[in-house]
């Protein structure tokens, strides 16, 4: 696994040795002995998948107001991945990193706590993989607006497909 760095501190962007044969290929995916040689504490505790049936489906920008630590591939399809900081005294705070997450490449997005996570899909019934770091419990998530002028984000396109509670997060100010 090879991890880089991005300009938002302890966001990386992870990606997985593929190992090809004629039969296709096979790849690690999460390893928390190679995360934490990387300077990643990171042990998965549950994983989740979104399955998105239409292109242009925006879910995000979604946080946790308790410590939550996540890695996010997209399996399925093409994605635009996006982090922000939200960490107050983060020196990357209000910050962004987008990338695109895609099963060819068997990439994915570190995001540690404190910073928002959101998705735009670029293909219809794309599949979005999390590795959290802990247990689901109701009552912590929490967001702010995908089109929030503190961040500025460079969406690919105009989403087509938003649920309503993420359309009526609040702006940061």
């Amino acid at each position: 696994m090879r991890f880089q760095a991005t300009k938002i501190s302890g966001v990386f962007i992870v990606e997985s040795e593929l190992i090809r044969d004629e039969r296709g290929f096979f790849a690690r995916l999460c390893c928390p002995v190679e995360m934490k040689a990387a300077g990643i504490e990171f042990e998965p505790k549950q994983t989740s998948i979104s399955h998105n049936s239409k292109h242009g489906t925006l879910r995000g920008l979604h946080y946790c107001t308790v410590p939550e630590a996540k890695l996010v591939r997209c399996v399925r399809g093409r994605v635009f991945d996006v982090a922000v900081d939200l960490r107050p005294n983060s020196p990357s705070h209000r910050q962004w990193v987008g990338t695109e997450l895609d099963p060819e490449r068997a990439n994915a997005m570190y995001i540690p706590s404190g910073v928002a996570h959101g998705f735009l899909t670029l293909e219809p019934d794309s599949e979005v993989l999390y590795q959290i770091d802990r247990i689901y419990v109701p009552g912590f998530d929490a967001g702010v607006r995908w089109n929030d002028p503190a961040f500025a984000i460079d969406w690919p396109a105009q989403p087509i497909v938003i649920h309503p509670r993420d359309e009526a997060y609040p702006l940061l100010e």
